[in-house]
């Protein structure tokens, strides 16, 4: 948590680079907003800042209407935190105790559930369940503001199984009632959220790489958005995220099969846009430990939606061009893929991977071994961790590295094995790769980046 000086100097600003880093709450209105709030600066002494807008939810305050707190990016709240509380706080980001209890989380994690409330109240000073309950709410909040949904379909896809039990949640944490929150538009099919992100943000950046590798009828892009496809356990669907950047966030539209699976939906596409990465602070610590390399400003990490996926690009991807392994993932797709009525394709289930001879692909039959072996290990064990694909014949650890960084967005991946990575340090001289340590997965994206300017440049 940043002193009270910054606080104040920050929210006075509106500077955007500290939205969801923490919330200001005005003791004289009784409500608690963002850093970035449009509404009049309260006078300091009746101001009280938290880190975590649920600990200012708990402490009595209700979300500002003007600035919607719930909107506000993440945090990286990872970072200098005990590793099985992180854990902890994603599965229940991605809605796991809406299905099951505290206890079933804490033996996922390997610990009593004792423990977890224990971690849980020394990181993030709430308990597990109630910090569930927060989270259930907040989406919910976003839903009744930002789409036409039924308030009834809201609690549904927030996971609560009665409209009485999510109105009695919703108002004593909010204390105002879900039905005041309501456009008053009919109910639409199609969900529209914004989704801030902390600037800067390279948009730019991030297109240009996703549009080297765009997989066509699984994905699309344009100059100001992109999307795809896509599939999360019982749930499928399609999103499109159009970058806005001057209000510093994407507006993203989800069409999907059943909304109970909204917020794992939801948090899953933050990931792959990596919309709660610190930019500013993640380039000012690589800086420290990499003079000469030229880091792009808001560089993020392009997610990709699944480990599964990633692990199947990697290996099409095994020495050859960029090129070559995007017509190899599109004929994938096309020949195996589920086909959709508007002419796209969700992307191959590991069981129909596992069942074909990949016939349709020319290339050496140790890789098609590798691919079906890799779908079959999923069909064994869905829930697989990337680690033990290293028992199946023509895997090593850069595939599992690479789908760890871009499969789960894992923020700390060096590729030093990468023949792109060792050109770029070839050029750039020697870094302090330990040092750059937590964010060496940002490292890796930025030598990619050099390495592409270097060539760029030499062409010119």
């Amino acid at each position: 948590m940043f002193s009270s000086e910054v606080c104040e100097k920050a929210r006075k600003s509106r500077d955007a680079r500290f939205d969801g880093l923490f919330y200001v709450a005005v003791k004289s209105t009784g409500i608690y907003c963002r850093p970035i709030c449009p509404a009049p600066a309260a006078k300091e002494h009746n101001v009280v800042y938290y880190q975590h807008g649920h600990t200012a939810a708990q402490a009595g305050f209700r979300p500002c209407i003007r600035c919607r707190p719930d909107s506000a990016p993440g945090s990286y709240a990872w970072m200098g935190t005990q590793t099985t509380a992180v854990r902890a706080k994603r599965m229940i980001d991605n809605g796991f105790l809406s299905g099951a209890s505290v206890e079933q989380l804490a033996d996922k994690l390997g610990i009593t559930a004792r423990y977890l409330g224990k971690l849980f109240q020394q990181y993030y000073g709430i308990a597990p369940k109630q910090y569930a309950l927060f989270k259930q709410c907040d989406l919910a909040k976003q839903l009744l503001q930002q789409t036409a949904l039924p308030v009834t379909e809201v609690a549904y896809a927030c996971g609560f199984n009665s409209q009485r039990r999510f109105n009695d949640a919703f108002s004593r944490l909010y204390q105002i009632t879900p039905s005041s929150l309501r456009r008053g538009a009919e109910a639409n099919r199609q969900i529209e959220l914004m989704m801030a992100f902390r600037p800067p943000y390279n948009w730019q950046l991030l297109r240009e790489f996703l549009a080297h590798r765009l997989v066509r009828g699984l994905e699309w892009l344009d100059d100001s958005s992109y999307g795809r496809n896509f599939t999360l356990g019982a749930y499928h669907g399609r999103f499109s995220a159009y970058f806005e950047g001057e209000q510093n966030r994407f507006r993203v539209l989800i069409e999907m099969n059943d909304l109970k699976g909204l917020p794992q939906v939801v948090s899953n596409i933050r990931r792959i846009l990596d919309l709660d990465a610190d930019a500013v602070f993640i380039n000012a610590h690589l800086q420290q430990h990499c003079d000469g390399i030229v880091l792009q400003e808001g560089l993020r990490l392009p997610g990709i939606w699944a480990p599964f996926e990633a692990g199947i690009r990697a290996i099409l991807g095994q020495q050859i061009s960029v090129v070559a392994a995007k017509n190899l993932m599109i004929q994938l797709v096309e020949a195996l893929g589920e086909p959709l009525q508007d002419g796209t394709y969700q992307f191959p289930a590991p069981a129909a991977i596992a069942a074909s001879e990949l016939a349709f692909f020319k290339m050496p039959e140790r890789r098609k071994q590798a691919i079906i072996a890799l779908a079959q290990h999923y069909v064994d064990a869905p829930d697989c961790a990337p680690e033990s694909w290293l028992a199946i014949k023509g895997i090593g650890p850069w595939t599992v590295d690479y789908a760890k960084m871009r499969g789960l967005s894992a923020p700390d991946i060096y590729l030093g094995g990468d023949l792109g990575v060792q050109k770029a340090i070839d050029k750039v001289g020697q870094i302090d790769e330990p040092g750059c340590a937590p964010f060496r997965s940002y490292l890796t994206f930025h030598l990619w980046q050099q390495l592409a300017q270097t060539s760029t440049h030499a062409k010119e």
